[in-house]
């Protein structure tokens, strides 16, 4: 991570932090939800992977809780990496932010995610770029390697016979590009059948983009306010309509949709302001702000979740 710009008046050497918070955290809630976040992406890590070997059967067979964690380990890795990084960068400039939140969900994924909370306006922009941007891209590098060893693990399964529904997940065009290298161009009549690992990297793949969209108080929302300042509200609300205009491509899109719109009512389309909002950020971090948006490019599908014609396996 890049160090601040903003200097002490009294020491142009150091590094500006905010005074050190001493708050007694809730650690019993931290570990309750982490618990249940690991028992519900087991659960659902063990349902994925009784899939994955029934080779697209609607029959599943009865499989260990302990397969569950091909998933569940995953999965908790990706999204504790990315809200550490986000809690490390805030304990280097000594903001004061919780622990990560693990937020455990009873559907496919097993989880709605993890978040922390920032207890406090930050003052300056490159704080602000820095805690934004080293949540997704520590992500994101514990997700590439995990896709490419899910990918590697999963296998080439024949398309079943008879007309059935299935859940197809959209493929991003770095989880293309990943299946390509491993499995070339498929066999007419073949899918890839997905296994729990390349599942919880492609959700990882997934998250990492939601949080890039830039997009008032997403971690997009401040690269871009960051990069942009005042200017960043424009960029907001055209968020907003790409992603009402993302619901007629996809209804997978509609809960996303409505909590964006949500949030930017609640809180309004303009970024909380810094001390220095008017003052350009420097060329570093800019460059990295341009690597956020390539990563961004990398992990968006316009089509995440829809029901119809079987492309790969869960």
């Amino acid at each position: 991570m890049p160090a601040p710009e903003t200097q002490s008046s009294e020491s142009p050497s150091k590094p500006l932090r905010l005074p050190t918070f001493r708050r007694q955290e809730r650690s019993w809630l931290h570990l309750l939800l982490f618990v249940a976040t690991l028992v519900t992406t087991m659960f659902w890590g063990r349902m994925h992977y009784a899939g994955f070997v029934s080779n697209f059967s609607s029959e599943l067979p009865p499989v260990s809780w302990l397969h569950g964690a091909w998933y569940s380990f995953t999965i908790l890795t990706i999204l504790g990496t990315h809200e550490l990084g986000h809690y490390y960068a805030c304990r280097f400039y000594r903001v004061d932010a919780s622990p990560p939140f693990f937020l455990p969900a009873p559907f496919l994924t097993g989880t709605f995610g993890a978040l922390i909370r920032i207890r406090q306006q930050i003052p300056t922009k490159a704080m602000l770029f820095d805690i934004g941007a080293a949540g997704p891209i520590a992500g994101f590098i514990v997700t590439v390697p995990a896709l490419f060893v899910g990918l590697w693990l999963s296998r080439l399964t024949p398309l079943p016979d008879a007309d059935a529904s299935f859940i197809t997940l959209g493929e991003p065009p770095l989880f293309q590009a990943a299946a390509w290298l491993i499995w070339g161009s498929l066999p007419e009549g073949y899918s890839l059948n997905l296994h729990p690992m390349g599942f919880a990297a492609w959700f990882g793949l997934l998250a990492t983009a939601l949080n890039l969209f830039p997009i008032a108080q997403l971690d997009g929302g401040h690269i871009t306010y960051a990069a942009l300042g005042p200017r960043s509200t424009t960029v907001t609300i055209a968020g907003i309509v790409v992603v009402l205009g993302l619901t007629l491509i996809s209804r997978s899109w509609i809960v996303w949709a409505i909590l964006l719109l949500t949030m930017v009512i609640i809180g309004g389309p303009r970024h909380p302001q810094t001390v220095d909002e008017h003052i350009p950020l420097d060329r570093t971090r800019l460059w990295i702000a341009v690597l956020t948006a390539i990563i961004f490019a990398c992990c968006f599908t316009p089509s995440p979740v829809d029901m119809g014609e079987l492309t790969m396996g869960s």
